[in-house]
């Protein structure tokens, strides 16, 4: 999705969109600019609370080679007639060099039945398991917000409902719903179910969920730039990951939305929702779903001036992101980076498949299209 989505998208946060909604109602409507596309465009690690090492630790991944390469985006003149919210936004830039040692990444996303087995073994409970904690709500909203219900705080995360007419693409309350009991084990809520698709990517996980299941594998999640590096497999600042020629709606190369979003599918990729992990071509490193399915959290915190600040640097070794969050859409609301797109991306709304698109959200947040994979950084020893 894009950036009005992140806005407002959050798993213990929708409460906080609808709150938000009503405190902020006589803000001033937003100029219709390239800042407006920007706004409407799609930490330490966490205590290991498991002294477990998973057999066969690299099995199913793929070794990435040290490297340097042009981090971020820049706007291409076919997005001329494409939507501000669909182009290359501003937190893309400036253009810089990053430079990595090598590392180990998972081939895909962690599957349903990867995350099974973890579950299985440790009793891990997850974010969207769990009831939502008032005190957590409160300090990410601005000061005057009114106290939700308790109510509204059981057990609960995003689903993504398509409506049947069209819709103002800017409200994203039209297609998106807090749903009660909706988790990894059933994305859409009750009555769904994982049980013919274990092969597919995770979902319905949080930041916090994503950061115990790569510890319990001695892994991390990647950093951005790590990421950028391998989706992009060594296609040097072309826009997509198999080239700069816009994607064929009619013969999609990954799974995104076909069609007028987002009531309107024409499933022309063969899917609705999330796909096998290894349905659609791997990239030149190896690696599937780097583009579409799902979006990925990544280790770093979002904010929107990184990259100005690293582009004074020069080249920019190993980073591993700011030490602080800012959203200047949402000041209060501490976020990390997400990245690849999802099923839901159109290029009538975002191009959040691109390898050099950024999305945000908090830490705690979960939904339907939001999965994640894992990486081990070893020494440089081993890339010579």
């Amino acid at each position: 999705m894009c950036n009005v989505f992140s806005k407002f998208f959050s798993c213990n946060h929708l409460l906080i969109l609808m709150i938000a909604v009503l405190f902020c109602s006589s803000c001033e409507k937003t100029k219709i600019s390239q800042e407006q596309g920007d706004k409407l465009s799609c930490c330490d690690s966490m205590p290991s609370r498991f002294n477990l090492h998973a057999d066969n630790a690299f099995e199913n991944m793929v070794w990435i080679p040290s490297g340097e390469f042009i981090m971020g985006a820049e706007v291409a003149d076919f997005m001329d007639d494409w939507p501000f919210s669909a182009r290359s936004r501003s937190d893309e830039r400036p253009l810089h060099r990053v430079k990595l040692d090598g590392f180990w990444m998972s081939k895909t996303p962690v599957t349903n039945q990867e995350f099974k087995n973890f579950v299985d073994s440790t009793g891990y409970i997850t974010t969207a398991e769990k009831p939502i904690n008032l005190n957590d709500i409160m300090k990410d909203l601005p000061p005057g917000t009114p106290v939700p219900s308790k109510e509204s705080l059981q057990p609960s995360s995003m689903v993504f409902s398509s409506p049947n007419r069209t819709v103002d693409i800017n409200n994203v309350l039209s297609w998106w719903r807090w749903q009660r009991n909706a988790n990894w084990k059933q994305p859409e809520g009750p009555g769904s179910s994982i049980e013919d698709r274990m092969d597919h990517p995770v979902v319905q996980v949080s930041y916090f969920d994503a950061v115990a299941y790569a510890e319990w594998k001695g892994m991390s999640l990647p950093t951005e730039s790590q990421w950028e590096y391998a989706a992009r497999g060594g296609k040097e600042q072309q826009m997509f990951v198999w080239g700069n020629s816009p994607i064929d709606e009619k013969n999609p190369q990954i799974n995104i939305w076909q069609g007028s979003f987002p009531y309107e599918n024409t499933l022309n990729d063969g899917y609705e929702t999330t796909s096998p992990v290894t349905a659609f071509s791997p990239n030149n490193f190896g690696l599937y779903d780097m583009s579409g399915n799902v979006w990925e959290w990544v280790s770093d915190w979002y904010h929107n001036r990184e990259y100005s600040k690293r582009s004074a640097i020069g080249i920019v070794e190993n980073p591993s992101g700011s030490k602080t969050s800012y959203d200047p859409d949402e000041p209060y609301l501490a976020k990390k980076v997400i990245r690849g797109g999802s099923f839901l991306c159109n290029d009538s709304y975002c191009s959040g498949y691109r390898p050099g698109a950024r999305m945000k959200t908090s830490p705690d947040s979960s939904a339907n299209h939001t999965g994640f994979r894992v990486v081990k950084n070893l020494s440089k020893e081993v890339d010579k």
